[in-house]
């Protein structure tokens, strides 16, 4: 009997099954620098630890993203391993801080299957869960991913498909119980624009580049500990469509987030994600630019306010040249420019 764990098949999930996924991973200092390293994010809340006290956090505490990234890591064993591609996100929440020393576990349940035509994948729709060491929700997430059959061909005519939520309603949005704007000071994010400083539609540029490197975005997915094959596999991935080995789209998150900071530096909380799909793939050696749509504004009170933000992630091209490719039908759908690589729906809290 082998030993080893090959992942889970399409055929290997049933509707309903709840996932203890391995290892717990207490997230330390050397983790919160080193996702600085990679993606350079500069947002003052997790930057500067006397600046978070001053906002009322007892002390510093950890960039959501990389709350996210870590706890993502831990589904790809049992959701992903054998996955064609990470199809999209809804509903994803964070509901606390988290800081260095936390230990997080992450709980999934299999809330929908759907087989495709082709008799080749399946579509794996999941919830997960993350929970800190007194048990408490830090965050949770719905995704769905195509994954390979281990027997090609149909199998069953059934399929369920979960509805999910187009967003986390603005007024739900939860500011975390600590945070106070009193003491905001915008000389230390080093950009002046507040919440009433955004207009609902408006597009910002966020100018700067970031080019992926090979070391780079290999170094960022093993610190989320995700060993989905397509990242790091290059003698299975040489012989893919692609040729060559996919970067992680969690890292393109990260990044578009990193480049977001220049003209959203005070946008710091990130509350909620509502949407997102990776358009295209992204490979070592391209470089990622983005811009974001201001979609809706609410004033949650208590000196904060929420943007909702469409962030669009697009490679080795600028935004004047593909400003005009990024547009909705009369039917809200989507139409992308085949350089654009992430488009990203979520929630921030920002001070008035």
């Amino acid at each position: 009997m082998s030993k080893t764990n090959q992942g889970n098949f399409f055929e290997d999930f049933m509707l309903g099954q709840i996932i203890e996924h391995p290892t717990a991973r207490t997230i330390t200092d050397a983790d919160a620098s080193l996702y600085i390293a990679l993606t350079g994010s500069r947002f003052s809340l997790f930057c500067n630890e006397h600046y978070a006290k001053q906002l009322g956090f007892t002390r510093q505490p950890l960039d959501n993203f990389l709350v996210f990234n870590i706890a993502f890591g831990k589904t790809v064993q049992d959701v992903s391993l054998n996955a064609v591609a990470n199809l999209g996100y809804a509903e994803l929440q964070f509901y606390l801080p988290t800081y260095c020393g936390d230990t997080l576990s992450v709980v999934s349940e299999v809330i929908g299957l759907k087989e495709n035509s082709n008799g080749k994948t399946g579509i794996v729709y999941v919830h997960s869960k993350a929970f800190n060491q007194h048990g408490h929700l830090v965050l949770s997430w719905k995704r769905w991913v195509m994954v390979h059959k281990r027997i090609q061909g149909m199998h069953n005519t059934f399929a369920v498909e979960p509805q999910l939520q187009s967003s986390v309603t603005l007024s739900d949005i939860s500011v975390p119980d600590s945070f106070n704007s009193t003491h905001y000071d915008t000389s230390i994010s080093g950009e002046k624009f507040l919440f009433a400083d955004y207009e609902k539609g408006e597009w910002i540029d966020h100018v700067d580049g970031l080019t992926i490197d090979h070391s780079e975005h290999t170094m960022a997915t093993k610190l989320y500990q995700n060993s989905a094959k397509v990242h790091f596999n290059h003698h299975q991935m040489v012989n893919s469509p692609h040729h060559q080995r996919l970067v992680y789209g969690g890292h393109i998150i990260s990044l578009c987030r990193t480049i977001s900071h220049n003209g959203l530096a005070n946008a710091l909380w990130l509350a909620a994600i509502n949407a997102g799909a990776h358009t295209n793939p992204t490979y070592a050696g391209d470089t990622i630019y983005a811009a974001t749509q201001v979609v809706d504004t609410f004033d949650k009170g208590l000196g904060f306010g929420v943007l909702r933000l469409r962030t669009v992630g697009f490679k080795n091209i600028e935004w004047r040249d593909i400003k005009d490719s990024v547009t909705f039908d009369e039917n809200g759908k989507k139409s992308y420019h085949p350089q654009v690589v992430l488009d990203l729906d979520y929630s921030v809290i920002i001070a008035k």
